[in-house]
């Protein structure tokens, strides 16, 4: 699918893997709508080289854990631009916890931001794509979706449960030329990992990621350019962890 001219949605896009993706698919000629909860400087400084690039860019202040901030924020965006294209589900963020100690709050915190987001932004989004005859979705997994991680069991769950809806919708709109796919990252240095100590970094790069070092968001954002642009994947996952989940422990 050429980019130009196309028309990008992506929540969380105003840090981290989100903000990255939006500058690869707009240097790709997309115009972006970003999704964020705030106006924060880090936001508008991704707004402003957006459209450095020349290319159309709006901020849009939305939750989109809540379900009506979610088809608010999705129906503004083609307002705004005129169109919808490309939706990509970036927000996210962590959920710490063994089922003993996690509050069933936090357990259903997880759910509204990485499931039930999905779910409504896709349920809005999908009559405003399928318009103009192609499209794409891409989610974000992890790879905690794919394996064990101790005192992380809501994340691990919601994490594994996009992996599904993955598939699932992949196969509900093959045949509106929707394509919809998944990224599962590793560990990717962003705002995610920022209350990580020294102590882990040190044994992640030299111990748990054969690459030895840790992923940047444009890693990430490669690859999920791959996956709006190329015609004949979908329903997959591609995991972008620098080696960790083939290694044997």
């Amino acid at each position: 699918m050429e980019l130009l001219s196309k028309v990008a949605l992506i929540t969380g896009g105003t840090s981290g893997i989100g903000a990255a993706t939006a500058l690869t698919l707009a240097g790709g000629g997309a115009d972006i709508v970003l999704i964020g909860r705030h106006a924060s400087d880090q936001a508008c400084q991704t707004q402003v080289t957006v459209q450095a690039l020349g290319r159309r860019c709006e901020l849009i202040l939305a939750d989109v854990a809540i379900p009506v901030e979610a088809e608010r924020c999705v129906q503004e965006a083609a307002a705004k631009l005129g169109r919808l294209d490309i939706l990509i589900h970036a927000a996210g963020g962590p959920a710490g916890g063994n089922i003993l100690d996690l509050a069933p709050e936090a357990w259903h915190a997880a759910f509204a931001i990485h499931v039930d987001a999905a779910f409504y932004l896709c349920r809005a989004a999908i009559p405003l794509i399928r318009q103009h005859g192609e499209g794409a979705i891409v989610l974000i997994s992890s790879v905690a979706g794919l394996r064990g991680v101790p005192n992380a069991i809501a994340y691990c769950t919601v994490k594994g449960a996009v992996l599904q809806f993955t598939r699932a919708l992949a196969r509900d709109l093959a045949a509106d030329n929707i394509r919809v796919n998944c990224v599962a990252p590793g560990i990717i240095r962003t705002p995610f990992h920022t209350a990580m100590t020294p102590e882990a970094k040190r044994n992640n790069i030299e111990n748990r990621i054969p690459l030895h070092r840790e992923g940047r968001p444009e890693d990430v954002a490669e690859v999920i350019r791959m996956l709006v642009t190329n015609e004949f994947i979908t329903g997959e996952s591609v995991t972008v962890d620098g080696g960790m989940t083939s290694r044997v422990p």
